[in-house]
């Protein structure tokens, strides 16, 4: 991992590493975070720099992996005015068309907290997030110190996503997306990322930033369906090419 850049305003904060913990993406591997603090300063324009360098947030919480002898994770993100939706990507856009989308205050919903627990039994179970409670669900989602939207979206009075992002000085930046699991030939997430990509253009901003992408990870694996993508390699966002996006058919290594 590269340095923080010493010409941006981090002279505030303090940036300390975690012990290791398991890896939640490739198994059989440890993991570690670089952490900036205290949250309370890390407003939106901070917060934009920082994720220029690779961090990420997860309700107050502001890091970046930091891992020993892995360098898997790749922050990515989409120039959105480049953006050429696949076939399949359009015919999403156009099958989900009708969604009503509202942004409402960044406030706990019982609505919104059973599907997202419905959403994660059915798309993530053993992950432990499938066993959120709804305070830990309002801790990772609607805890933001900077300028976060909620937008819910809704199918003829039928709630069936709730997707939450921060807007940032270069962009917007993806913080998470759940959806009705059970409504069959959906294909709501791809529409959301198209979605967030539209709101870009529409607020002038270049860039929709999706987080880290991990080639070996089945759970990242929808990111590089979106092209151009550009990474945060060794100090430098650039282009990934065909090649580094195309799906790892190789053992992992332990």
């Amino acid at each position: 991992m590269s340095m923080l850049d010493a010409r941006l305003p981090f002279s505030l904060l303090q940036f300390y590493a975690t012990s290791s913990y398991p890896c939640s993406y490739l198994p059989d591997r440890e993991a570690r975070s670089q952490v900036a603090t205290p949250a309370h300063l890390i407003d939106t324009r901070l917060y934009s720099q920082l994720i220029r360098v690779g961090f990420r947030r997860s309700g107050a919480f502001t890091y970046r992996p930091w891992c020993d002898a892995c360098r898997a994770c790749i922050p990515v993100r989409l120039p959105v005015e480049r953006l050429t939706p696949s076939r399949s990507q359009r015919r999403a856009l156009k099958k989900h068309g009708h969604l009503e989308a509202r942004e409402l205050p960044l406030i706990q919903r019982d609505a919104h907290y059973a599907l997202y627990s419905r959403y994660q039994t059915r798309r993530h179970p053993g992950g432990g997030m499938d066993e959120d409670s709804s305070d830990q669900y309002a801790q990772f989602l609607l805890e933001s110190q900077v300028d976060t939207r909620l937008i819910e979206f809704s199918e003829a009075g039928q709630l069936r996503m709730v997707s939450i992002l921060d807007v940032l000085d270069d962009g917007i930046s993806s913080v998470y997306t759940f959806f009705d699991p059970d409504v069959p030939g959906a294909a709501f997430g791809t529409y959301n990322i198209l979605w967030q990509a539209r709101l870009c253009q529409q607020l002038g901003l270049p860039y929709l930033y999706l987080g880290y992408w991990i080639k070996a990870s089945r759970k990242m694996a929808y990111k590089a369906n979106f092209r151009p993508l550009q990474g945060y390699i060794d100090g430098v966002w650039r282009e990934l090419s065909a090649q580094e996006l195309a799906p790892d058919t190789a053992p992992l290594r332990r």
